[in-house]
């Protein structure tokens, strides 16, 4: 295939995707030709392109880097294809417009536009995602799902020290400023020229809705407020919580906790997590149910999960929101030392939150609150309800929204270390790490293992420590104690 015809194919995508219209082709030619170092087209052949947007990227990145046109890091590369797909993405009035068009169908209609062309233009790296390794683990609370994130490129040390000798910028003040739309990027902040955000209005508050460029699950998309204030849980977040799945019915949506160590992302700019996926938790059966006589039309039960979790369901959004609010404030204020639950440190200090996630359920509205506490203990300084020095072999690291809903996104060293441990438990040569030999001794005792059975073994197992994790986290356990104590706050909801 010639540049050229490389040229003109991908200039017809980039008048498909809507931002261009015919007349603009050898505009867009011209353009394309001066960002890769080249001075002429050539002959080409008008026809459909066969190739994607994404391969047509990487045949005109490969000449301009043979051209001299992009410098060795990876960051200048990043840089450079934002650069180039920006042309295959409608300005965000335009994307915005279209987005409207297609929600006037129907939610999913739109939903799909945009998607589609995230991924098209490259914002969502789907080439990068698919390196991840992604099995499920069968449970006693359902099948749980298990991500190794290996989608964000390593880099290399030439890299990190143009980064260390960067200039710093507070431009953009986070990764989820409305500031990002457009961004050129720099060594040490990604590129962001073929990012787009759709505006939503939630309530009279100005929000945005975008997908992550790494994405953890179907459609992973975050909704964010427009100005950068501190993420809260309070009355409000349920209240936008339920417009959300208002206005995408076929999404889920939830928040981080908004406290240190039982957050699980950026703490400094408000915004939820979403997307068109079923989790576990979400398929998790009530396995107490109980009424509050000040919320009539609200449903309510405990979940049977590894962590403390209620859930209420509701065809009126006005009490499902009152509902959740006042359970928020007891919980805030509820104290159990028998179980090592405490409200308040001596200092003032507030140390109970919730992380709220919201669904449609036929004809109901419902909403999971996850009970969190932040305390630490001289035996916990992690955490108290963070998982435990036994575990951290697999997980150290913060239960955020999408492991509190049963998918562990789990480091990219395990991708080695499991290998490891499954030659270890083939008496093979092996460099085990020497956290997991207590865990591996175990699995050598409870199976016979095989060539043809490690591999499934090691991830079952790796599940069973995924829920072990999750109990871990819940302020309430499973066993008598715990769930008595849970009645306990339970109880003082009916008073």
């Amino acid at each position: 295939m010639t540049l050229s015809q490389t040229i003109f194919d991908f200039t017809t995508l980039a008048i498909k995707a809507g931002g261009w219209m015919d007349m603009d082709r050898i505009y867009l030619q011209n353009r394309i030709l001066g960002m890769i170092g080249e001075d002429a087209l050539g002959e080409y052949e008008i026809k459909m392109p066969e190739r994607t947007s994404i391969q047509l990227m990487d045949e005109l990145v490969a000449k301009a880097k043979a051209n001299g046109v992009i410098g060795a890091t990876l960051a200048e590369q990043e840089i450079f294809e934002a650069q180039l797909m920006d042309l295959m993405t409608p300005p965000p009035s335009v994307v915005n417009a279209l987005f409207a068009q297609q929600y006037s169908k129907d939610p999913q209609a739109a939903t799909d536009y945009f998607f589609e062309l995230c991924k098209n233009n490259d914002y969502i790296k789907t080439r990068a995602i698919a390196k991840n390794i992604v099995f499920f683990a069968e449970t006693e609370y359902g099948k749980l799902e298990i991500t190794i994130n290996l989608s964000k490129p390593e880099k290399d040390p030439k890299e990190i020290a143009a980064q260390r000798n960067a200039v710093a910028v507070d431009y953009p003040k986070c990764m989820l400023c409305m500031e990002n739309e457009g961004y050129k990027g720099r060594m040490n902040y990604p590129a962001r020229t073929n990012h787009r955000i759709i505006r939503m209005n939630l309530d009279g508050e100005g929000w945005g809705f975008q997908y992550s460029p790494y994405a953890y699950y179907n459609e992973h998309c975050i909704v964010l407020r427009d100005e950068h204030v501190p993420m809260k849980i309070s009355r409000k977040t349920f209240e936008r919580l339920l417009k959300v799945i208002e206005v995408l019915p076929h999404y889920f949506v939830g928040s981080n906790a908004d406290l240190p160590i039982v957050g699980g992302s950026i703490l400094s700019h408000d915004h939820y997590q979403g997307g068109r996926h079923t989790f576990a938790m979400a398929g998790a059966k009530i396995e107490k149910s109980f009424t509050l006589p000040a919320y009539p039309k609200v449903n309510a039960g405990i979940v049977k999960w590894p962590m403390s979790v209620i859930r209420l369901q509701s065809d009126s959004q006005d009490q499902l929101v009152a509902c959740a609010d006042f359970i928020l404030k007891k919980w805030q204020g509820y104290s159990d030392e028998s179980v090592s639950v405490r409200a308040v440190s001596e200092d003032g200090t507030l140390h109970h939150t919730i992380t709220p996630i919201a669904r449609r359920n036929g004809d109901q509205f419902e909403i999971d609150l996850v009970l969190r506490d932040n305390n630490v203990s001289e035996k916990f300084p992690d955490g108290i309800f963070h998982p435990h020095p036994e575990v951290q072999h697999i997980k150290k690291e913060n239960i955020g929204l999408i492991e509190v809903m049963g998918l562990a996104v789990l480091p990219p060293r395990l991708a080695t270390e499991l290998k490891e441990v499954a030659n270890y438990l083939l008496d093979q040569p092996n460099e085990i790490a020497p956290m997991h030999i207590p865990w591996a001794d175990e699995m050598k005792s409870n199976y016979s293992l095989t060539a043809e059975n490690v591999e499934a073994i090691v991830q079952k197992e790796v599940g069973l420590v995924f829920a072990k994790v999750l109990e871990h986290a819940g302020v309430f356990k499973r066993d008598e104690a715990g769930q008595a104590a849970f009645q306990r706050f339970i109880d003082t909801l009916k008073d």
